[in-house]
């Protein structure tokens, strides 16, 4: 099937296409890797009056390590991320789960403020941003604002974004001291959307878990450490139902409740071993 007809703009400014989303308001789509949206085009699921590409404003290519935090713009693609230098060092939860985003060819195209755009629950970006509570930056002709991942993913494939809105970059806090990162996924193949995906930021006394692939949309919450006994086998039991999971073509419901149980253990222990391993006894460091 072939798109249906649309204009095209090749910005070049930033001005261009905020001008451009403006006028065109919700019949206008942005155009970055396209990974996403030029299928949606093909089967006609998305009928934009207007196509904005933004990967000729310079200024959206901003990668940038500043103030305790990695700034992602929007014309940057993930194989750039990927191999950032030190990118392990500076957040280790971003390097483990950029891998799994698909194959080589599609991270070489695609965009990491893209796959937060299309929002879609099973995707490795939004829930690492969510579990780092990382932020959007948003900006129209009026405002430019930044709101936290929390906030922004609202719903299956939906977002706070508004229309005459462009998602400027995506900032992830740097890594903390005293911190773990860690993160699963299972699929039917690598590369192929996450049947269920956890990532784990682990402190001294308690770890967030977001999942991914489940609900609607990327969901994350508190658990007290340590990680021993069975209370945190009770509060990842709990979870898991709270997500209300669906059957479908992949897997049943049960099946990924029972990935949320087990991944979800898995990924903070591994978080808590990370977190060690950088952390000097106090033998060591006396």
């Amino acid at each position: 099937m072939k798109p249906a007809a649309f204009d095209y703009l090749r910005a070049e400014t930033m001005d261009e296409v905020l001008e451009a989303l403006r006028q065109g308001g919700s019949d206008a789509r942005i155009l970055a890797g396209g990974q996403s949206l030029m299928p949606m085009l093909s089967m006609r699921l998305a009928r934009p009056s207007l196509l904005i590409d933004v990967m000729h404003v310079k200024s959206l290519q901003r990668l940038s390590e500043a103030g305790g935090r990695l700034t992602v713009g929007a014309g940057v693609r993930q194989s750039r991320v990927e191999h950032l230098a030190d990118l392990a060092r500076l957040q280790p939860l971003l390097a483990a789960a950029i891998p799994w985003i698909g194959h080589m060819q599609t991270r070489n195209s695609g965009t990491l403020c893209g796959s937060v755009a299309h929002a879609d629950p099973s995707a490795e970006i939004p829930l690492v941003l969510l579990a780092l509570e990382g932020s959007v930056h948003l900006r129209s002709r009026k405002r430019h604002r930044a709101i936290v991942a929390e906030q922004f993913f609202t719903g299956m494939m939906a977002t706070a974004r508004a229309d005459d809105e462009l998602i400027e970059a995506i900032s992830f806090p740097l890594a903390r001291p005293d911190t773990g990162y860690a993160f699963r996924e299972v699929g039917r193949r690598h590369g192929d959307f996450a049947i269920a995906a956890c990532a784990a930021v682990v402190g001294r006394t308690a770890a967030r878990l977001a999942v991914g692939g489940v609900a609607d949309m990327p969901t994350a919450r508190a658990f007290p450490l340590p990680a021993d006994g069975t209370a945190l086998d009770d509060a990842l039991n709990a979870f898991a139902w709270e997500l209300n999971a669906r059957d479908d073509l992949h897997a049943t419901a049960r099946y990924r409740r029972e990935l949320v149980r087990r991944l979800g253990r898995q990924v903070i222990e591994d978080a808590v071993r990370h977190r060690d391993a950088l952390t000097p006894r106090k033998e060591e460091a006396a």
